[in-house]
């Protein structure tokens, strides 16, 4: 196979290729930070500030609480949360307390969460009282193997009537729960003295996420983290920041559930004791006017999100003097989008790109060095790439041909949880995850992505499986065949479209069939339109095929 390349010494700061990133737990991450920045605000949610040492705090009576639930080493525990200070509390909570973490998304039907909590074994599921999250919840609570369901307040002592929290959730709070042991408030868990038993941790072989992603045929599959994969990731990507000793303050509007925001909004700024301007759920007036308000400096986020930004007319009026730099990822950039946003802001707007198996990140341009639109710049600190030829992953791609992107790092995961069959073919006989991913790679290490071997459609920042949607389709009595392709889509860069064949003796139209089939989806999986079509095209041994209709519906 070709050589891993090495790149590292065209970053400003550059750290040793190979630095040995010292094993190291998240809950030891977020102890030196206390101990550095103990007065100084870790978070601020919708003006209310909560300081490094009140977010341990919580942090502590959340691990006790747990404890005392019989929730250590081999738990798992699932949090159903948005962006609000009860996933901070949970999510470290759960790990000091010895846990596992499971991310589910708020977007889950009770059939998706059901699904993955059976999957995981996770025996804990913490959410909150709104009526979009509450009600899914104990639905699966009566339906699964949960033990128990925490549930925190949507208000949290907020003034939520001034706030984009009561907008979005107060409304619509639950705020009867069910006289259910099973059943427990968040501030009754966390009502204790706040000493959780030590727990032994070995950073490198000890699971601290199962973070769910997919596969091509749309079965969902748990990547297994370690503390060292995710404090690794936060390490390198804190490594190749320039002004990674200056003063954070993050906005974090990406979703924490996603792991993208895991490693880039939380557990980095948290490493570099810096400050979270958390927001429940993207809202362009509500970031642009916290942008102000907290003088942030860094903005990760999905094209679609500066999109929104740049079309919101309070744009003009958001002084963006303290944005240094803007991470782009879970999607392309669109170059002119790039520009126009660094042209009106000022500030430094990069692309990355990163999996789910790599902890969130495997390469970026660099914050100040040349940016090269259309690419994800360089690969992270130690870690290496290889293309493999497209056909036969056990060979190099031919000099000078794009392959299939491999990985090797500190960050990349331990395998898929109870998916060994899924690991024989995610990962090449010596160890290096396939990406799934055509890349190129130009003389100074710059990565362009040029196609990909899954046929994954990148919604916002969201990945939606076809045959999730085809499987869907094939419930209705007049469906015969249905292919889903990701078409463009100005404002969330792809959107999935359905082509279908119906079954001899129906008649029903295409608007017909979209009305039926969007409510039982995710609202990321929802199609922009489904195409009634006399045949679908199919290859030579009669497999539909998706590259033909791609290559037709694309012209």
């Amino acid at each position: 196979m070709n050589s891993p390349h090495d790149w590292s010494h065209d970053y400003r700061h550059p750290t040793p290729w190979d630095q040995p990133f010292a094993p190291l737990s998240l809950p030891a991450m977020l102890a030196a930070s206390v101990a550095k920045r103990g007065d100084a605000p870790m978070l601020d949610f919708l003006g209310r500030r909560f300081s490094y040492a009140e977010v341990a705090n919580g942090v502590a009576r959340v691990a006790r609480g747990l404890q005392l639930q019989g929730v250590g080493k081999g738990s798992r525990v699932g949090l159903f949360l948005p962006n609000v200070p009860h996933y901070v509390a949970a999510y470290y909570g759960a790990l000091a307390a010895g846990a596992t973490v499971v991310n589910f998304s708020p977007l889950y039907t009770v059939a998706e969460l059901e699904a993955q909590v059976e999957d995981s074994g996770t025996d804990t599921l913490v959410t909150i009282s709104a009526a979009a999250l509450l009600p899914t919840a104990l639905k699966v609570l009566d339906g699964s193997s949960l033990k128990r369901l925490i549930v925190g307040s949507v208000a949290g002592g907020l003034p939520a009537a001034k706030s984009i929290l009561y907008r979005l959730f107060k409304k619509s709070e639950v705020t009867a729960l069910p006289a259910d042991p099973r059943v427990i408030r968040f501030s009754a868990l966390a009502d204790n003295d706040g000493k959780p038993e030590a727990v032994a941790i070995d950073p490198e072989t000890d699971i601290a996420l199962i973070q769910y992603t997919g596969g091509t045929t749309g079965t969902p599959k748990g990547a297994k983290l370690t503390h060292q994969n995710l404090t690794a990731n936060a390490r390198q990507v804190n490594a190749i920041d320039p002004d990674h000793g200056a003063d954070d303050r993050i906005l974090g509007v990406l979703p924490f559930f996603h792991v993208f925001a895991n490693t880039c909004v939380l557990n980095r700024t948290v490493l570099n004791g810096g400050m979270i301007a958390m927001l429940p759920r993207f809202d362009a007036k509500a970031a642009l006017q916290t942008i102000t308000r907290t003088k942030a400096t860094a903005l990760p986020g999905v094209p679609t999100m500066y999109q929104a930004l740049l079309d919101h007319p309070d744009i003009a009026k958001t002084d963006f003097s303290s944005l240094r730099v803007c991470i782009s990822g879970g999607a392309p950039m669109p170059a002119e989008l790039r520009e126009k946003f660094v042209a009106l802001t000022g500030a430094s707007l990069v692309e990355g790109y990163g999996l789910t198996e790599s902890s969130g990140v495997v390469a970026t341009n660099p914050y100040d060095g040349p940016v090269k639109p259309g690419t994800i710049g360089q690969p992270l600190p130690a870690t290496h790439i290889r293309l493999l030829d497209k056909e036969d992953p056990s060979k190099a791609a031919p000099v000078g041909e794009p392959g299939e992107l491999a990985v090797k790092g500190p960050q990349i995961m331990q395998g898929y949880w109870n998916r060994p069959d899924a690991d024989l073919d995610s990962f090449t006989a010596d160890g290096w995850l396939r990406t799934g991913d055509v890349a190129a790679i130009d003389e100074e290490g710059y990565i362009r992505i040029v196609d990909r071997l899954k046929d994954m459609i990148a919604v916002g920042g969201f990945k939606v499986y076809p045959s999730v949607i085809e499987a869907h389709l094939h419930q209705h009595p007049a469906v015969k065949e249905a292919i889903v392709l990701g078409v463009p889509d100005s404002y969330r860069g792809e959107v999935p479209k359905a082509f279908v064949t119906l079954e001899e003796g129906f008649q029903v139209s295409g608007e017909a069939l979209a009305a039926w089939l969007n409510p039982q989806l995710g609202k990321h999986e929802r199609v922009s339109a489904v195409e009634v079509r006399l045949n679908l095209p199919k290859t030579m041994i009669g497999k539909l095929d998706r590259k033909a209709l791609r290559a037709e519906a694309t012209t």
